[in-house]
């Protein structure tokens, strides 16, 4: 647990450099800045509250708040010791502390890729702060911290509606706001640099999914397993699309593009499926996340980095597909899904919850910018946009050679 908690944390600074070389170069650190402050910021949360509104009491013990937040008992990490064993695990709960907050860190960041080069530092660290508390932790609590919807049956292995589907949906609203950058499109400043993120993403997502058996036994390796199987086929499956597509060229951003969406599309169902199944899974992740980046550009949402199109749609196809092709025999604590002979029953929870999540993470995203915007620019004008972020807010220049 202490290796997949590493392996998770390794994402957040993948996820910087993947953002980075896909940006502008006149705002590489500012995009990477807002991965990064992540680590500091929401590990300060995560100690003081965070932890404690998301793992600290059940609905079914009565003890947290109506089954969407928990209480402040463990603010602090108080009555937790380096001794303190997890409940009904072999680890102490400080790795589970650890682990929890690794994924707090980059859910947020996700969302940054799509308003790239438009929105101002302080508005970002506002709405990092407000978006974690409010949209985050509830849906945290609700699928994995026994809240209302884990007690009705919702499954989420490692995030597909916690994280992908909430950053995804908020990416989007949050584009829509902002707008359209003035500069338009651009193209990568840095391809090596995304590969180097793609393969510390690719590498950290191990971590991410078979970290969240909380164990190590043959759901925890499936989970490995799918995990790279998925990645696999979606990278290739897109590259051959995109090859006989469009500009009819294999480029390497749809290869490394690909791979992302089959790692975002096995998150909810990496533990619940054979590894046939993975398979298809990443070969329908590659189709329906590059149709959604496409129907995206119809639409002329400027989703800088496609996070709604890869993470947001990967996230609700995952969850879908979870629901219908969901194995028993692969983990007894499970239905089967519809199409393997289950009833319809957790593929009518899993549709549900990913309705709420999405309603919830769109609605607040575009509340809580309008709120921000009342105190605090969130738009950099059209003068700093030209002129780059990096210099303007930060001082810094990003030297690429």
């Amino acid at each position: 647990m202490v290796l997949a908690t590493s392996l998770v944390m390794l994402m957040t600074p993948g996820l910087a450099f993947f953002y980075g070389g896909l940006g502008n170069k006149k705002n590489i650190l500012n995009i990477m800045m807002q991965s990064f402050v992540s680590l500091g910021l929401t590990t300060i949360l995560w100690f003081t509250f965070g932890y404690s509104l998301c793992f600290s009491g059940t609905v079914a013990e009565g003890t947290d708040f109506f089954g969407i937040l928990e209480n402040f008992d463990k603010a602090f990490l108080n009555g937790i010791t380096h001794d303190t064993i997890m409940p009904g695990k072999a680890f102490p709960e400080y790795v589970f502390f650890a682990y929890q907050m690794m994924f707090a860190i980059i859910t947020p960041s996700l969302i940054t890729g799509a308003f790239i080069n438009r929105v101002t530092f302080k508005s970002y660290v506002f709405f990092l702060i407000f978006w974690q508390i409010f949209v985050y932790y509830p849906f945290v609590h609700m699928i994995w911290g026994g809240g209302i919807l884990q007690e009705w049956g919702v499954l989420d292995f490692a995030g597909g509606i916690v994280v992908h589907a909430t950053a995804g949906f908020a990416a989007l609203v949050a584009t829509i706001y902002v707008g359209k950058r003035k500069e338009g499109a651009h193209k990568p400043n840095n391809i090596p640099l995304v590969a180097i993120g793609t393969a510390l993403l690719w590498f950290g997502w191990y971590g991410f999914n078979a970290g969240s058996e909380l164990d190590m036994n043959g759901i925890t390796v499936s989970a490995f397993i799918n995990t790279d199987v998925s990645a696999s086929f979606a990278a290739i499956t897109w590259l051959l699309i995109e090859w006989n597509t469009g500009a009819k060229k294999p480029t390497f951003i749809g290869l490394m593009t690909g791979a992302v969406a089959g790692l975002a599309t096995i998150t909810p169902a990496a533990g619940y499926v054979t590894v046939g199944t993975a398979c298809i899974i990443g070969i329908l992740a590659a189709v329906v996340c590059y149709f959604a980046v496409e129907f995206k550009n119809y639409m002329k949402w400027d989703d800088a980095l496609d996070v709604w199109g890869v993470h947001g749609m990967g996230g609700v196809f995952g969850t879908i597909l979870m629901g219908l092709v969901a194995s028993h025999a692969i983990n007894p604590s499970i239905q089967d899904g519809v199409l393997l002979g289950g009833d319809w029953s957790l593929f009518g929870e899993e549709i549900t919850a990913l309705i709420l999540a999405i309603v919830w993470a769109s609605a607040f995203t575009w509340v809580t910018l309008i709120i921000i915007n009342r105190f605090t620019k969130v738009k950099v004008s059209e003068e700093v946009e030209r002129a780059g972020l990096d210099i303007h807010m930060h001082g810094e220049i990003a030297r690429v050679i």
